[in-house]
């Protein structure tokens, strides 16, 4: 099976809302103490985690459409300043989340899904190296006020994953 076959596959898992999901993100809207942990070496059998704590800044755009987030988290391993923006498919009803880094400048591919019951999954193909895997991005809301991402790889052809992004996001209150 071709990755991007399997792909297809895993995306018509997400279901597509029987709603107009173009707000699924509004509550998200703010400004989140995030506490991240990320694995050192994806995919390598490494089990060395890097911590870090900053701020994510959401921000609405096109009535909530389209939302803008700013992240940056600092730790013993360094700095991250990354930018998501996250695009609502009206047709498809799924969004696309498109992430950079001020490291590289350009945005990675997309990941496309869905939420359901106020859970987001993402999927995508993307390369780690010289390998093609799949990225699952998830989406959980702990409490109206907290959030956890979950990113994991697979490198084969998604019966198995390996997590290696955790964040917690806490909402600032005003």
């Amino acid at each position: 099976m071709t990755s991007s076959l399997l792909l297809g596959l895993l995306l018509a898992l997400v279901p597509a809302a029987a709603r107009d999901g173009q707000h699924d993100f509004d509550s998200h809207v703010g400004t989140w103490k995030t506490q991240l942990r990320r694995l050192q070496k994806p995919l390598s059998g490494s089990n060395t985690w890097l911590e870090y704590e900053g701020t994510s800044v959401v921000r609405k755009v096109w009535d909530g459409r389209a939302n803008l987030v700013e992240l940056e988290v600092d730790g013993p391993a360094g700095y991250i300043e990354g930018l998501s923006l996250r695009l609502y498919n009206p047709d498809s009803q799924q969004w696309s989340l498109n992430f950079s880094n001020s490291r590289g400048g350009t945005l990675s591919p997309p990941t496309i899904g869905a939420f359901q019951d106020g859970r987001g999954v993402f999927f995508n193909q993307d390369t780690l190296g010289p390998r093609a895997i799949l990225v699952r991005f998830v989406i959980t809301p702990l409490s109206p006020d907290q959030i956890r991402f979950e990113q994991a790889f697979s490198e084969d052809a998604g019966a198995t994953w390996e997590v290696n992004w955790i964040a917690t996001d806490t909402r600032v209150k005003d």
